[in-house]
């Protein structure tokens, strides 16, 4: 891959990292801010709703956090881009989908393919 891909993959994870974590800040402000009084029940189980809705999100978001940073130090230490399982190139257009994998198109499929037939 070359250095402007490189350099254009690092902006990206750094500016998904940053827009996570401030997410998850806002998030916080937003549930140490609130203390609201709601007359009607249904208007409170919505917000409860809403509420556990967002925290699952941020839940999966902190989750990514250890994928992003953990394909940053891929960039730092030149492995970036390599599949794993095969050690092949993983393709662009396939790191832009998806700038944190870690397998090829192909070892994904296998590895898809076989957990379908396992039943996971």
């Amino acid at each position: 891959m070359d250095p402007k891909d490189l350099e254009m993959f690092r902006q990206l994870l750094n500016g998904m990292l940053d827009d996570i974590l401030r997410k998850g800040e806002e998030t916080l402000e937003d549930m140490t801010d609130t203390r609201e009084v709601y007359a009607d029940p249904a208007d409170r189980a919505t917000a409860e709703s809403d509420r556990s809705f967002t925290l699952r999100l941020r839940d999966r978001e902190r989750k990514l956090i250890k994928k992003i940073q953990e394909a940053i130090q891929r960039l730092e230490d030149g492995t970036y881009g390599i599949c794993e399982e095969c050690g092949d190139e993983i393709g662009v257009p396939r790191l832009k989908a998806r700038p944190v994998t870690t397998l090829c198109i192909a070892c994904k499929s296998r590895q898809e393919e076989e957990e379908s037939m396992r039943g996971d």
